[in-house]
């Protein structure tokens, strides 16, 4: 069976990006049958909107911060060639302007609207931390989820500081877990751990790449060095009562001082090899231009 991404429905997902506006424009001009859904809070709960108003059994979702590429639209999946069936779910590598980053974060995904009606997760969930449901701040985990290496997208969390230090903060957390469970750093899954490390040091050549660098060092500290409940990172309102009352809005707090601070505790509570100081603009610059990216591979769920 071939399935062709041009013959699917593209849903754009948004709630209060900045940049989500321009970003859907951008998307309309490219595939102009895309349809959105707004202001649904709630991961799990929004792609159920998305599964509804689809017109077609199988359908991409752009998240808010992302732009396609317009090749996209030449992709076709063989799935006998991939030994797999209809009812996988499908998965390509976003790129994440701030850091240079390929992975699962912003990435184009293909959906089934049978599965997404029937799914649990993020703040759907039915488990408890450690049990055997993986996907609480997930999707990645379902034993029918393929991914490619492949990179059709790139994400920008930076339309403004909030939203890069929220973009930080969620990876800071996913990035210190292991299939929904809480790990000692040398226990993380090897990609995992190396991602962890540049959204906690690289970007800095960006105007919010220090809100972000933050973001994921609280993400990180909270989740690896506290009994902090990590399934609050699925709560837009946790995140806007933390950046208002905590952090005051971007006004009281020096982020890079905080951020060097931040990093001293995880080093000092955790065994982790992490450059006290964000890396300066000039080797953000060359970290990116370097960087290769290494291929996702599949892991076994059990």
């Amino acid at each position: 069976m071939i399935l062709k991404i041009s013959e699917m429905d593209f849903v754009f997902l948004s709630v209060d990006e900045p940049n989500a506006e321009k970003n859907f424009a951008d998307l309309k001009r490219k595939i102009p049958w895309a349809k959105r859904v707004h202001g649904v809070k709630g991961f799990d709960t929004a792609h159920k909107k998305a599964a509804e108003i689809s017109d077609t059994e199988r359908f991409i979702t752009v998240d808010a911060d992302t732009q396609v590429h317009e090749d996209f639209l030449n992709v076709i999946v063989d799935l006998k060639s991939l030994g797999v069936d209809n009812t996988y779910q499908f998965s390509w590598c976003g790129n994440i302007d701030l850091n240079g980053l390929k992975y699962g974060n912003g990435s184009l995904k293909c959906w089934t609207k049978d599965f997404v009606k029937n799914m649990k997760t993020h703040e759907n969930h039915d488990g408890l931390e450690g049990s055997n449901n993986k996907n609480v701040i997930e999707f990645c985990h379902f034993p029918n989820y393929y991914q490619f290496n492949d990179n059709y997208s790139t994400s920008y969390i930076d339309g403004s500081a909030y939203q890069a230090w929220r973009a930080g903060f969620r990876e800071g957390v996913k990035m210190s877990l292991d299939k929904n469970v809480r790990q000692a750093p040398k226990d993380l899954w090897w990609q995992n751990y190396q991602r962890l490390l540049v959204w906690m040091t690289v970007g800095m050549d960006n105007t919010y790449g220090i809100h972000a660098i933050h973001g994921a060092r609280t993400g990180c500290y909270l989740t690896m060095c506290t009994d902090w409940d990590f399934s609050q990172a699925n709560e837009y309102r946790y995140f806007e009562k933390y950046w208002k009352f905590e952090l005051h809005d971007d006004i009281k707090v020096d982020f890079y001082k905080d951020s060097i601070d931040l990093g001293k505790k995880i080093t000092n509570e955790q065994d982790i090899e992490l450059p006290i100081e964000p890396l300066t603009v000039e080797q953000s610059k060359f970290f990116k231009k370097v960087y290769l990216n290494t291929p996702r591979i599949m892991r076994k769920t059990l």
